[in-house]
């Protein structure tokens, strides 16, 4: 073979980081993750519309990490290529090149880049806002197609329950439905919690941009969310929700004088959690406590010139993040208890 047409060692090293760069961006079809449609599943549309909103997580700042991994990769080989001329340290080089550049590339990188964008200060922090302002639109996007599709689910399982205690469906028929729906939540919630590792790792990188241009305020939307939770005792049976909202579907009830504990809720809701495990929400009135001394309140942040926006939407991304994967929580429970029961 003519040494000219020869594949070069660094040649085919950038071919093989090519490649990889090529392979680690790719995602395995809709059909792969969520199964064939059968024509059985009468949640389908809501399943694949809740799949479809992931497709915006593993993009932009994620992508980060491999096409650092490859470029890094391909400077090192080169590097020892050209220090030592022996294909064996343009190896070596490219592994040591592959490491470093996937930790420039996955630590920080989405702020780094921004910064190297950005002529100052002010420019950065529009620049986080504007991000941190679509992404809280396409979390509000994924939350409504997981509520949407747990209320599905949530809707056919007390549908069962209505047609065997009318009789049109037989117990044992309605069991079996009752399996073979509950196998279809757990799917359900397989797919919400992929989504929500996707979200965490995006919000992993929007949170060290936060901490650059709002500083203090994941301290101070932790301040206002954490509290611990409180016995109590209903005074009568309460229904419990899955959403912390008068007309979303029961996930299970709470019998009065039950001991329950509780935490405060948007909505003057209340989250409620039984010795069983089952979590929901209920009105606050409905579980009288002991009146306790409110907690002095965590001095706010200072807040810059023009800062305001920014910390808003920073403090929402937070909010909307911890909610999702708290409305993943909420929905595995409810499958492994009385939302998915026969008896409810």
């Amino acid at each position: 073979m003519d040494l000219a047409l020869r594949p070069r060692p660094s040649r085919r090293l950038t071919a093989g980081f090519t490649a990889l760069a090529l392979l680690a961006g790719c995602a395995t079809s809709q059909t792969e993750r969520i199964g064939a449609d059968d024509g059985t599943d009468a949640c389908r549309s809501q399943r694949v519309a809740l799949d479809s909103t992931g497709n915006y997580y593993g993009q932009d700042i994620i992508r980060g990490a491999a096409i650092g991994a490859v470029s890094g990769g391909v400077l090192g080989g080169l590097i020892g290529a050209a220090a030592t001329g022996r294909t064996r340290d343009i190896a070596i080089g490219a592994g040591a090149g592959v490491l470093a550049g996937g930790a420039l590339g996955a630590a920080g990188g989405y702020l780094a880049a921004r910064q190297r964008q950005a002529q100052d200060q002010a420019s950065l922090s529009a620049a986080i806002g504007g991000d941190l302002a679509s992404e809280n639109a396409q979390l509000d996007r994924t939350q409504l197609a997981f509520n949407q599709l747990i209320d599905c689910r949530l809707m056919a399982a007390e549908a069962i329950r209505q047609d065997v205690r009318s009789g049109r469906t037989p117990a044992e028929a309605g069991r079996l439905q009752m399996a073979d729906l509950r196998t279809r939540v757990q799917g359900d919630i397989a797919i919400a919690r992929r989504i929500n590792q996707q979200i965490g790792t995006r919000g992993a990188e929007f949170d060290t941009a936060i901490d650059a241009v709002a500083p203090g305020t994941r301290t101070e939307v932790a301040s206002r969310t954490v509290a611990a939770p409180t016995p109590a005792r209903p005074r009568a049976p309460v229904p419990l929700r899955i959403r912390p909202e008068p007309n979303a579907p029961e996930v299970g009830r709470v019998a009065a004088n039950e001991p329950v504990r509780v935490k405060p809720a948007p909505g003057n809701f209340a989250l409620v959690e039984t010795d069983g495990g089952l979590r929901g929400y209920a009105p606050a009135g409905s579980f009288p406590m002991r009146r306790q001394a409110a907690p002095a309140p965590a001095p706010a942040p200072a807040v810059a010139a023009g800062d305001g926006s920014v910390r808003e939407l920073a403090a929402s991304n937070i909010a909307k993040r911890d909610n999702f994967s708290e409305s993943v929580t909420n929905a595995e429970r409810a499958a492994q208890g009385e939302g998915f029961e026969l008896a409810g």
